[in-house]
């Protein structure tokens, strides 16, 4: 069976993209070129043996199917990497029900140009918070992408597809730590390797003294050295532009040479203003990751495992009590957690929920409203058009239905009450009731853009009700 190797490739990425979530399909399916379709023979371009690995190890049975709806049962499959200049430098071709590669690719050496004979190799004070390690930094949702990065990273450097990996997030999100710990990891791992952490304001003022002093090629030649470069908020070197050449020059000295980048930003690679566009396009060359901010029970972890780690006992209402209020930066939730300690040693009180209350008051507007099942209820109403009491009732009217689904989803979103508690404001409806219900907008969330905007649009007028 014979058709264009574009049309070949798009038949099986359908099938692909039905079958696994958006993040996992946009990482290891979207950077994959076909390149060529002969008979039943599909070449596809992947950039690495370590993406080709994970693809085998992780995608095989979709990658069968997905070439077998594309060329039928006889269909295979051929496998090349590639290179930033686009130079094969080795391939594998696999029969589809065969799960043995036939093995046969060579591998050209890239020689270094950055070479300066008579360097030694010197040990690097690698700049990082020994503190910072993936033992202490909290997984959830938010973070599993770029975590998970991390770890494969720490265990192969340079080795990977995440190469660059760049880390993106609003301000408090843990991407210093986590930056931090895959050093620290490569560091117990690979005690020969140079690791160096190092911000961009750092790396800025340490090239306008190499300039003043005229040592450029020392300071670019110290740089080459490394093996792991960490390079923390790169947003900043916006705009400098002799800084962004130098940058540039390393980063592809380091890329070219396998070493290990990574990058932490407060915003993605495609909304950084005044870069050059050369270096925004090889910072999408790996991997970014977004740290979203964290869930209700992420929080509470991460407050938790703060409170072991420094021996601190509190009760459960207030460690509850300051997550579900300190929702959008971790460096707050950590900081309530000393205030409070220090009110309570000084003024000798008792740590309670009252002065819990007193101590986030400085951190969270309008804590002494709350936002309740009812104010939901009543907006939600009112968004559809629906007398409030029927949200309680057992009318299966379409809108209706759809209604009460809504506002059990924000109120367990918005509120710190249990499912049971939610659950009674419905009509005495179970737990179980208000599970599927949440699991059901959250599907049409997926599916329905227009239904998506107005949960948001009731998100933000329940938010303002409190104003």
């Amino acid at each position: 069976m014979r058709e264009d190797f574009t049309t070949a490739w798009n038949a099986c990425t359908e099938y692909i993209k039905s079958n696994i979530n958006p993040q996992s399909f946009k990482t290891w399916f979207e950077p994959i070129k076909a390149v060529k379709l002969d008979g039943n023979v599909l070449t596809i371009q992947v950039p690495n043996k370590f993406f080709y690995e994970w693809l085998e190890e992780n995608y095989i049975d979709l990658l069968k199917n997905g070439l077998k709806i594309a060329l039928g049962e006889n269909g295979r499959l051929e496998y090349q990497f590639m290179m930033e200049n686009h130079r094969e430098v080795g391939k594998m071709s696999k029969e589809k029900n065969d799960d043995n590669f036939q093995k046969g690719f060579s591998t050209d050496e890239i020689k270094n140009p950055f070479v300066i004979p008579g360097i030694k190799r010197v040990k690097f004070n690698p700049q990082l918070n020994k503190n910072y390690t993936f033992e202490n930094y909290i997984e959830g949702d938010c973070n599993r992408l770029a975590r998970s990065a991390g770890k494969a990273i720490a265990d192969n450097p340079g080795g990977t597809a995440f190469n660059p990996l760049v880390i993106y997030g609003d301000v408090g999100l843990g991407k210093t730590h986590l930056a931090q710990a895959i050093g620290n990891e490569v560091l117990r791992k690979f005690e020969k390797k140079n690791i160096l952490y190092v911000s961009t304001e750092k790396f800025t003022n340490q090239l306008i003294q190499s300039i003043k002093s005229n040592a450029v090629s020392d300071f670019v030649n110290f740089y080459q050295l490394i093996d792991v470069l960490i390079v923390d908020d790169i947003q900043f070197l916006a705009g400098k532009t002799k800084t962004q050449e130098i940058f540039f020059n390393i980063f592809n000295h380091l890329h070219q040479s396998g070493k290990q980048i990574i990058l932490t930003s407060d915003r993605a690679p495609k909304d950084m203003e005044s870069m050059e566009d050369r270096l925004i396009s090889r910072f999408k060359w790996g991997l970014t990751a977004d740290l979203q901010i964290p869930d209700y029970e992420t929080r509470l972890a991460i407050l938790e495992a703060k409170m072991n780690k420094e021996g601190i006992d509190l009760p459960g209402d207030v460690t509850e009590f300051i997550s579900f209020n300190i929702k959008n930066n971790i460096r707050e939730l950590e900081g309530v957690l000393i205030q409070l300690i220090a009110q309570a040693s000084l003024n000798q009180r008792k740590i309670d929920l009252m002065l819990a209350k007193e101590v986030i008051q400085s951190f969270v507007n309008q804590l002494n409203k709350e936002i309740t099942v009812e104010n939901i209820k009543q907006l939600v109403a009112e968004h559809f058009q629906v007398p409030i009491e029927k949200l309680g009732g057992k009318t299966r009217k379409r809108s209706i239905v759809i209604a009460r689904q809504l506002s059990m989803y924000l109120a367990k979103n918005l509120t710190n009450k249990s499912l049971k508690n939610i659950g009674n404001n419905f009509g005495g409806r179970d737990h179980s009731t208000v599970i599927y219900s949440c699991k059901a907008v959250q599907d049409l969330m997926d599916t329905d853009i227009i239904f998506k905007d107005t949960v948001a649009e009731l998100e933000k007028k329940v938010q303002l009700s409190l104003s």
